[in-house]
């Protein structure tokens, strides 16, 4: 039923397309979401996975994870990150991909929905280090397109991997289009 909502809502009344698809056999990867230049991506990301009936994760801080909002955020598909022990997010996320059977983390590279034109790296690092794939999706809001890329897997020579997995946003642009990606390379 609620799979049946999420379609008329984003096909029919917001008019929006999805094209690719994602493979269901991979249980564990880092979702790369760009670009992200608006609170509106949220809601587009929950429509795309209750569509597509793929559990899709995110991390918070612990603190967001305890009473009342706790409940929610878990629901949400939300993992608390512990960085106690001295371990950098990185680490961190890395642990909690180990712990899990099923996780497929949703990240933006760009790290704020400001303008940018360089990634931060730490979903590459996260992907090389949990030996899971890269998974591009743009959301065009110009072409009110989802595009789900092919999984990606980092062979640890960042900046060609980079250059590789920015072509998969060229010319898709954002909610707002002037804060939209684009790469200095």
């Amino acid at each position: 039923m609620k799979k049946r909502l999420y379609q008329l809502l984003f096909f029919k009344m917001m008019g929006w397309k999805i094209e690719g698809s994602f493979d269901e056999r991979i249980k564990k990867c880092v979702v790369i979401v760009v670009p992200h230049t608006s609170w509106h991506d949220f809601y587009i990301g929950i429509f795309i996975r209750g569509i597509l009936g793929f559990q899709i994760n995110f991390v918070g801080k612990k603190e967001l994870f305890r009473f009342p909002f706790g409940f929610y955020f878990r629901w949400m598909g939300g993992a608390p990150l512990d960085r106690t022990g001295g371990l950098n997010r990185v680490d961190a996320i890395v642990n909690v991909f180990k712990k899990k059977d099923i996780f497929r983390l949703a990240i933006s590279p760009e790290g704020t929905r400001k303008k940018v034109t360089k990634w931060k790296t730490g979903f590459y690092y996260i992907s090389l280090q949990a030996e899971v794939p890269i998974i591009p999706i743009a959301f065009d809001y110009g072409k009110k397109t989802v595009t789900i890329a092919k999984p990606f897997y980092p062979t640890g020579t960042i900046d060609s991997d980079l250059k590789i997995l920015e072509k998969n946003f060229e010319g898709v642009v954002g909610k707002f289009p002037h804060q939209s990606f684009t790469s200095e390379r």
